[in-house]
């Protein structure tokens, strides 16, 4: 029996077998969707109207078209199906009711799974403003995103405080990334609480950095805890630390540079385990600044002022602020701007996350391709003209075979 706004088709040809939503498609396979889907015991037994492939296709759609309604994304997703003479079969658009159990029923499992086992670093050794010497360079940052104000999203996520001790209008989730500063790839990612700090959440992260990866994180993450994990790996770290911060001179360089060291503020005293780096001060010669301003104090785990001179390493600081533009491509181009994410539950809440994750490291890919062909830096491209040039893409190719 077809279920209410399904017409059983005279084959046994089904929508996931014709859905195609172009760059989507091509980024994530549908045989490695259904491998995923499979993989994290949410495949479905039997024909209906909205399989296990064809939400998580729906997912990274709503995403991509965060302004549309449920049932006007499936109306993208599948727009050419009247017209798709290959398709003997007939479909009609779910209900939003349906189409909201569906996403209920997949969970976030499957999105979180694509993105872990799909989402690396892009830049190859070619790639324009990805490297400084032999490091890669990567990113840490975090940002929080609004969710609807349902009893369930404010006991998971909570909300933040207004300066009057009264809480915001909306719950929020918070979101930590791991990005590659020369393609703003965002390589991983850790999602909690708005209640959680960004240094915690970052903890998850840390293990993906290697000895080719050098990380530039601003004050917020500062600690000889995080320190000692962000580096345990072999990666080498560049981090901004608060101008009071106790620094003792243990041996002044040539570049200006001097080797210190740090160690946790419950041993702040006796400085019975310290971590050495290198602290690199300067200041920003800048008109529209205060006329003495305080010093950016940068440490670093890269002794060697030969191999990385401290002038470099002070400009590769503005590197970090890759992370912050490829975030607010994210919230604001992406999803778009002061907008609040449309899932009631928490599940559905990171679900929805993850895929703007994924639909975000798609465009990124496509944008590193066509920078790779024309031998230029992947910042050079604009990724609202891309964003924009993917949802038509979406449209015009929708329902035929991948």
């Amino acid at each position: 029996m077809p279920r209410p706004g399904q017409v059983k088709s005279a084959t046994d040809e089904r929508l996931s077998d014709r859905i195609a939503i172009g760059l989507l498609t091509r980024t994530f396979p549908p045989e490695l969707v259904d491998r995923i889907v499979e993989e994290c015991g949410k495949s479905g037994k039997r024909n209906r109207l909205l399989p296990p492939r064809v939400v998580v296709y729906f997912v990274l759609a709503m995403c991509l078209f965060s302004g549309q309604g449920y049932e006007e994304v499936a109306r993208l997703l599948t727009e050419g199906l009247a017209w798709a003479r290959r398709w003997s079969g007939s479909w009609q658009v779910p209900t939003t009711a349906a189409i909201s159990r569906a996403r209920v029923k997949l969970g976030p499992e499957p999105l979180k799974a694509l993105f872990e086992q799909t989402v690396k670093p892009m830049a190859t050794e070619s790639t324009v403003g990805s490297w400084y010497g032999r490091w890669r360079l990567m990113a840490v940052d975090g940002t929080t995103f609004d969710v609807p104000d349902s009893e369930e999203n404010d006991a998971r996520f909570g909300h933040p405080a207004t300066h009057r001790g009264e809480r915001t209008a909306f719950p929020q989730v918070r979101v930590v990334a791991l990005a590659e500063c020369g393609t703003h790839a965002i390589t991983h990612a850790a999602l909690g609480p708005f209640t959680t700090a960004e240094s915690v959440l970052a903890r998850e992260l840390f293990g993906a950095l290697g000895p080719n990866d050098l990380l530039i994180a601003d004050r917020g993450f500062a600690g000889l805890d995080q320190w000692r994990a962000a580096s345990a790996g072999g990666a080498d770290l560049l981090w901004r630390i608060k101008s009071n911060a106790v620094l003792p001179v243990r041996r002044e360089l040539p570049d200006g540079s001097y080797l210190s060291d740090i160690v946790a503020a419950r041993d702040h005293r006796k400085r019975t385990d310290p971590a050495v780096v290198r602290v690199i001060e300067y200041t920003l010669d800048d008109p529209g600044r205060p006329q003495h301003p305080a010093p950016y104090r940068l440490i670093t785990t890269i002794l060697d002022h030969e191999t990385a001179p401290a002038a470099e390493l002070a400009a590769l600081y503005n590197q970090r602020w890759e992370i912050e533009t490829a975030l607010d491509e994210l919230k604001t181009h992406q999803r778009g701007p002061a907008q609040v994410l449309r899932s009631r539950s928490p599940d559905a809440v990171e679900q929805e996350v993850w895929g703007h994750l994924l639909v975000h490291h798609a465009i990124r890919q496509l944008m590193h391709a066509a920078a790779q062909e024309i031998d230029t830096d992947p910042d050079r491209l604009s990724f609202t003209r891309s964003l924009r040039l993917v949802r038509r893409q979406v449209t015009a190719q929708a329902a035929f075979s991948p």
